[in-house]
């Protein structure tokens, strides 16, 4: 099946007075309708920053200064604002973490998936109305009817996440980018959200791109999973392949950092350092300095992604040449 997303060789950069500052290097992967792509790493690798490079939403200083992102066939990097401020909403939906901010406190939620649904879609106000209940009660609201003139306060946590579901899904988007959706909530409704997500996915057909730093989120909702470090992606594949057989050190911490429901693992293991400063990345790979694997080479030559069996790694162990 062919990608609905395409993102190829993208880079993002901060022109600030001392100059340029590259925070997205090279980032490439593909998400097919009815796929669930996962986004991990640590705070400060670059999901977000992808994701909102790919609806257009990078605040300045920050720019795509390479590479090319192509939604359908169409390539919308180098759409003008106008065009792609069409493009976001109708056909790429985008869910964000904090469901409060995402909501206008001093409107009614009626009001605003109204004003988003006309907004998008030629429709009267009451088949508007009409869709605004249809959507809040695919998302799980009961009583959505009624629910329609109540303000974003008088929902929980859970509840404003799936009204904010119901926005970004309001004029029938193919793709949905969801940054960070469950972290400001308890486990239970995480599920929930998780459960519903994946659902939406299956029935409408919605390639989706889940950004999160949680791997039980990723287990839980995803299809394949891509790992980044430092503003690029380290490693990319199926994600029981990337859980259960990860080939890049930089996934084998974040895995092995996991505690274990069976008790079999006595102590977590922990990676040293952090991960570097913008600006301050080192040269070669920049997991080297932290990674216990590291040879001479990491430290002079950065690898792109290879072949590492089930899965692609950008680690200097999975060189062809080296395995001969």
């Amino acid at each position: 099946m062919d990608n609905l997303l395409e993102v190829d060789q993208l880079c993002v950069e901060f022109t600030t007075r001392h100059g340029s500052l590259r925070a997205l290097s090279d980032v490439s992967f593909g998400i097919a309708p009815g796929e669930v792509l996962g986004i991990v790493g640590e705070s400060g690798a670059g999901k977000s920053l992808t994701g909102a490079a790919i609806i257009a939403l990078l605040q300045a200083p920050g720019r795509i200064s390479g590479g090319r992102i192509v939604y359908d066939g169409q390539r919308i990097d180098t759409l003008p604002d106008d065009a792609m401020r069409r493009l976001r909403g109708r056909q790429i939906g985008s869910i964000f973490q904090d469901p409060m901010t995402a909501l206008n406190p001093l409107l009614t939620i009626g009001h605003q998936l109204v004003e988003t649904i006309r907004t998008h879609l030629p429709l009267s106000e009451a088949e508007a109305v009409a869709r605004a209940v249809s959507l809040l009660e695919e998302t799980g609201i009961t009583g959505a009817a009624q629910r329609l003139s109540q303000y974003p306060h008088q929902f929980s946590g859970g509840m404003r996440q799936r009204i904010v579901i119901a926005l970004a899904l309001a004029a029938g988007p193919r793709l949905l980018i969801a940054d960070e959706p469950t972290t400001a909530l308890d486990v239970s409704v995480q599920a929930q959200v998780i459960a519903l997500l994946k659902r939406l996915c299956r029935d409408r057909g919605m390639a989706v791109m889940l950004v999160t730093h949680d791997m039980g989120v990723i287990a839980e909702a995803c299809d394949r999973v891509a790992v980044m470090y430092a503003g690029r992606i380290v490693e990319i594949g199926p994600v029981r392949e990337v859980i259960h057989s990860p080939a890049h050190p930089y996934t084998v911490g974040l895995m092995g950092a996991i505690p274990s429901l069976t008790g079999e693992r006595a102590r977590l293991l922990q990676i040293d350092g952090a991960m570097p400063r913008l600006g301050a990345t080192p040269p070669g790979c920049a997991f080297h300095p932290r990674c216990p694997r590291a040879w001479a080479r990491c430290a002079s030559e950065r690898p792109d992604l290879m072949s590492a069996g089930a899965t692609r790694a950008a680690c200097w162990l999975h060189d062809a040449e080296l395995l001969r």
